[in-house]
């Protein structure tokens, strides 16, 4: 089975991202995947089978897990349930590296846990509500919890082999970094090879061995995530957004957006202003 590299991608409003567990309905199975954001699942009804580097977690009420950057996990939720997942940059936690590029996490059940359960509820019901000045209440307690993460959770001693494993990843994180920031350009294998000093074919067994997916798809998946953000998010037509987001067509657009949400642009966007009409309702 193929491990896959997600793309991580924040809240328009936040710095990083916050969604409810989209295997919420249960009968969900969320394969192998890695990716460079630190991770946090919070459970707040039901439960879920989590694998974290192949071992198994049940986490039930009131349990949560960190998830470090590059470490590969899984999810399954055979029954419905009701979990927070936030997503947060590498980056936020620089000044608290131990290591290249390094930090981990570990967690072990302590009197911290109901804190940090009670902060990341409050957030949450906060974007829920979105009321005035939401935004800059959720940050605040964003910092509350990240504070908690270094002072209580941040693991010091770390052991060789994860270090190893870490640097495996760094180079293919600095990559795919760039390829967000530019993905809009004409940004071939050859020219991504020639910036990072790599020859064609290296850059190209690197993606294969370490992100699971070829280039060409993966470039084409960070433009496929932006362009459904514009089709929630303005009143572009999709062939603008198709031409925004580095497609040569709407016809491409639509073929790398039913590929990887089994609906057509135009369906997606019909069925996103009918739920924000029964909700104004």
């Amino acid at each position: 089975m193929k491990i896959q590299h997600e793309l991580i991608m924040p809240n328009k409003d936040l710095p990083f991202k916050m969604f409810i567990f989209e295997g919420k309905d249960g009968n969900y199975i969320r394969e192998k995947h890695w990716h460079r954001s630190i991770e946090i699942f919070a459970v707040f009804q039901g439960t879920l089978e989590f694998y974290l580097n192949d071992q198994q977690y049940l986490l039930e009420c009131g349990d949560f897990i960190i998830v470090n950057s590059n470490e590969v996990h899984s999810i399954h939720a055979p029954k419905p349930n009701m979990t927070v997942v936030l997503q947060m940059s590498l980056d936020m936690f620089e000044k608290y590296y131990t290591g290249n590029q390094f930090i981990c996490f570990v967690h072990e059940p302590q009197a911290q846990d109901e804190q940090l359960m009670e902060i990341i509820c409050e957030m949450y019901m906060e974007y829920a509500d979105k009321k005035c000045g939401h935004d800059l209440k959720i940050q605040s307690l964003f910092y509350d919890m990240l504070y908690l993460m270094v002072t209580r959770y941040r693991k010091i001693n770390v052991h060789p082999d994860i270090l190893q494993q870490h640097k495996q990843l760094i180079k293919l994180s600095a990559i795919t970094d760039y390829m967000k920031e530019h993905y809009k350009e004409e940004l071939s294998l050859a020219k991504l090879a020639q910036i990072f000093g790599y020859s064609i074919s290296y850059l190209s067994r690197m993606f294969q061995k370490y992100a699971g997916i070829n280039y060409k798809d993966y470039l084409q998946t960070i433009r496929t995530e932006y362009g459904c953000r514009q089709l929630i998010e303005t009143d572009l037509t999709i062939g603008e957004i198709s031409m925004e987001n580095g497609f040569p067509n709407n016809k491409a657009f639509s073929k790398a957006f039913y590929k990887k949400y089994g609906i057509t642009p135009a369906e997606f966007r019909k069925r996103q202003k009918s739920a924000i009409n029964e909700i104004s309702k």
